[in-house]
């Protein structure tokens, strides 16, 4: 139970700050200042967003994805099945429905690095909950590493390779138009535009953050599944202590880090690479105080109804992720509504508040007809190779 709630609580969270991505061009995501505007409401609305969501809901999925590695691979074995084919097959579907929908939905896809990811890991499920850990944190750190190496080495760069990096971080009004328009035209512009950003997702960003990020965090999911933090089986006075200690010192890296980047203008020298060191180890003691405080809540049986729709969103987790891609793309490209790049940030919060007001009924009223959503059913039926009743149980 407080697995499917706390997969629930990742998957609305995560629309907090990919909505920004559906709605604005690329660079705003990582730059508030490259496009939109960013005074009053709107101002506070980023802040707001960045300090409580920005990472944090990531950190939380990839935990739980490398969760699901142990609890897949398990269910295998004890059923007399290959682990090793199950993982495999389970992990190279997902791949093809993340390029799917990389290609032809969302450029912005998780999906398919973490179906990457989870293939190079099989072999380190079974270390024990130490190894985990220690490994998890340092392979998480890499990326960092990198960024700073990047950050402060920039003083000693060309004068012409900063300049063809500052625009990745502080577009010209030409990138701008550009996206705009390719994402407002048809929908053979918007499969151009959204496939140059999805390769280099899947190749540059994803070498260089994602392949270390993902798979460290998916490792120390893989360690707090084996010691039950995960599963709320360790002792209440544990989750408060992580809710209140580790929480307060990520939230308060990340809002420190906040404040830096203002003062330093969001310049691409301070900004682009070392900037965000601060939210980057800081939304992990977030993501940890998050699990605690569900944890808490389901140890308590507080907040019943919304424990109960939290749980049938997780259990339909991987649809209600693509329904997410399909309701924002309409509201957003040119194929639909048309409002891409024209929506300011306190909208797009009423925004995804109403989206978030839809998937908590409509995934209360599947989950009382269906054990799991429609994206669910034809992943699963591909790993086992096989249609399964759209009622049956996971393989838990």
């Amino acid at each position: 139970m407080v697995l499917d709630v706390t997969r629930g609580f990742a998957i609305l969270g995560i629309l907090l700050m990919n909505i920004q991505s559906f709605s604005m061009i690329g660079q705003a995501y990582m730059n508030p200042t490259a496009y939109g505007d960013l005074t009053g409401l709107n101002k506070w609305t980023w802040i707001v967003s960045h300090v409580i969501a920005d990472q944090k809901f990531m950190s939380i999925f990839s935990m739980l994805f490398g969760a699901s590695i142990i609890m897949i691979t398990k269910g295998a074995e004890q059923k007399n099945q290959s682990s090793l084919r199950v993982h495999y097959s389970r992990n190279f579907w997902l791949l093809i429905i993340g390029l799917f929908h990389a290609y032809l939905v969302w450029h912005g896809d998780i999906l398919t690095p973490y179906a990457i990811c989870a293939f190079l890991l099989y072999p380190l499920r079974k270390l024990a909950v130490n190894k985990l850990l220690i490994a998890g944190v340092f392979v998480f750190s890499i990326s960092s590493i990198g960024d700073l190496w990047m950050g402060f080495s920039l003083v000693n760069w060309p004068e012409e390779a900063v300049q063809k990096l500052s625009g990745s971080w502080d577009p010209s009004h030409e990138q701008i138009d550009r996206e705009v328009n390719a994402f407002l035209g048809d929908f053979s512009s918007q499969l151009m535009q959204r496939a140059k950003i999805a390769r280099m997702m899947q190749t540059t960003f994803f070498l260089t953050h994602y392949l270390w990020r993902i798979s460290g965090l998916m490792l120390i999911g893989m360690a707090l599944f084996k010691s039950g933090f995960l599963t709320g089986k360790l002792q209440a006075r544990v989750y408060r202590r992580v809710l209140v200690y580790v929480g307060l010192t990520g939230i308060s890296l990340v809002i420190f880090g906040v404040i830096r980047n203002f003062r330093a203008d969001w310049s691409l020298e301070y900004s682009m690479f070392l900037g965000g060191q601060y939210n980057y180890w800081g939304s992990l003691g977030m993501a940890l105080a998050y699990i605690s405080g569900l944890n808490l809540i389901c140890h308590y049986g507080r907040l019943k109804p919304l424990t109960g729709g939290l749980a049938a969103i997780g259990r339909t987790a991987l649809s209600n992720y693509i329904m997410q891609s399909f309701i924002c793309t309409s509201i957003f490209y040119g194929f639909g509504i048309g409002l891409f790049g024209q929506v300011e940030r306190v909208y797009q919060l009423l925004i995804t508040f109403g989206i978030w007001l839809l998937q908590f009924h409509f995934s209360r009223i599947w989950i009382k007809y269906f054990r799991y959503g429609p994206f669910e059913w034809v992943w699963r039926s591909l790993t086992y190779g096989k249609i399964h009743r759209p009622n049956s149980r996971y393989p838990e």
